[in-house]
């Protein structure tokens, strides 16, 4: 499979649209203030992304059904993601005075619309991923 063509005007498009996001920041001093890379860092790791995704798929999630559906996450990692992502407001959280107590999870209509820009990702890595494992392996990485 061959990657598109990129044209010159795609080229140009991109180039503007990266100077307006970060044409004001200082190089410098950018490292530490920069909000596009706290709030990417946050949303972006693998855990976060599997949530909103499973989130996505099924509406409301119990945090012991999306530990089974998040294989390999560790109910700390999980409990510290859903009070990050719930905290930036891609889900909510409802909790029923029940014994046990029963908690809830799932996507805000702030969660379904980046998880319309995760689909749109994972869409772009479904389409291109031979052409990442044939660099891989032509870089000897697999």
């Amino acid at each position: 499979m061959e990657v598109e063509t990129v044209t010159d005007y795609q080229k140009v498009k991109v180039a503007k649209k990266i100077k307006k996001m970060f044409g004001h920041i200082n190089p410098q001093t950018s490292i530490e203030l920069c909000p596009i890379r706290d709030i990417m860092a946050l949303a972006s790791d693998k855990w976060s992304i599997l949530i909103i995704l499973y989130l996505g798929f099924f509406p409301v999630l119990r945090f012991n059904q999306l530990k089974k559906k998040v294989f390999g996450i560790s109910n700390k990692v999980l409990s510290e993601r859903l009070k990050t992502l719930e905290r930036d407001g891609y889900l909510s959280r409802k909790a029923y005075a029940e014994v046990p107590i029963r908690v809830e999870y799932q996507l805000t209509n702030f969660g379904h619309s980046y998880l319309q820009k995760l689909l749109d990702l994972t869409e772009w890595v479904d389409t291109y991923k031979d052409i990442i494992r044939e660099n891989r392996l032509k870089y000897g990485a697999l």
